[in-house]
Parts: C-alpha cells; structure tokens; sequence
C-alpha cells in the first residue's frame, strides 16, 4: 500500500506492508513521512477491540466486593490478578456489551443483571491500535465459568474491594488495563 494523504496529525503513509500475521495479531509496517518532513519507520500491532469488566458485588452485609481471574502471562511469565477481560477472534464484530457478558461467564461464571458501559481506552496507542470497552457489572449470580481450553489454567476469586484497592497499593496488581479501568470508575464514583 502506499500513499501520501495525510492523516489528522499531519502523518503521511508513504508505503506499508504486512510483516507478520496470525489469527490474533497483525503487525504492519509503515514508512512515514512526519509533519516536519522526516521520513520514519512504524510497527502497528492491529488487534481487534476487547471487553473489560469490573464485576461489582456485595457481601450479605453490604460491602461492596469485585471479583478477578488470575492466569499465567506467558510474555511475562508470571501469574497475574486481574479484572475479567477478553476479545472473541471468531466473532470480531461482537457488540462490545455482548463480549463483556460472554468474557464474564466464560471466565467468571457470573451472570451480571446490568451492564454499564464506562467508556473506553487503548491498550497501547503509541504502538497498537487495540481498544477496549469498559464495563460495570452489576446485580450479580454465580454460575459455572465456561473457560476455553487456553484458559484452563485460570481460576477466580472474589475480593472485597478494600481488599482490592490494598493489593493495587502493594502493586500486587501490576495489569495496566484493570487499573486503568478502575480509575475510571472510581473517577465516575461509579466504585
């Protein structure tokens, strides 16, 4: 592909390739031409947008609890806690309301009476084109969690959210996208 339109930012695509690809990820790479007229290089990752959901619960006496999934990262090779979150290869035009709720049972078991959607973020802009959607589940029931066979190493615990906003204190909750879902909402004091 090449071309010299220029994009909002003044960036223009002077030539572009794919230079690797499975059914999860695509890179590009892009030659650029800068808004002061230098020529650069840039790797895109493409992605397909994904869901993550804070699942806000109570305790029989009212305290507010969010419930994570902890699985092994390969890329860093360490178990993470982390918000429930998830994008479906097979179905990448899936409303992202509909991915939240298939992404919490799947991985979760829980069943959410109403879905607020928050608003959304990139995983990595400066590198990625990823997007996700963030949701607040709520009016929660517990089901069987329905994992796929890549996730049969992941389990689930429930956390009163005190406890919650201690771990992220400690940095025992080191996943960018479940604190920056977070932040926004606490910051819309929907948590």
């Amino acid at each position: 592909m090449s071309t010299n339109k220029q994009d909002v930012g003044g960036y223009s695509v002077l030539s572009s390739r794919i230079a690797y690809e499975n059914p999860w990820t695509r890179v590009r790479e892009d030659i650029i031409c800068r808004p002061n007229g230098e020529k650069g290089l840039y790797g895109v990752i493409e992605r397909g947008q994904f869901s993550v959901i804070f699942p806000l619960g109570l305790t029989p006496d009212g305290k507010p609890t969010v419930t994570l999934v902890n699985q092994y990262r390969y890329p860093v090779q360490k178990r993470l806690w982390e918000l429930p979150m998830g994008m479906w290869e097979s179905r990448p035009d899936a409303l992202p309301v509909e991915l939240a709720i298939g992404e919490l049972r799947e991985e979760t078991g829980l069943i959410a009476g109403h879905m607020h959607y928050a608003g959304f973020l990139y995983q990595g802009a400066g590198y990625s084109t990823q997007k996700g959607h963030i949701y607040l589940a709520t009016h929660l029931t517990q089901s069987t969690p329905q994992r796929e066979p890549t996730e049969q190493d992941m389990y689930c615990k429930t956390f009163l959210l005190e406890e919650f906003e201690e771990m992220i204190t400690k940095n025992q909750i080191p996943c960018a996208i479940s604190l920056a879902a977070f932040a926004l909402l606490r910051a819309q004091k929907l948590v």
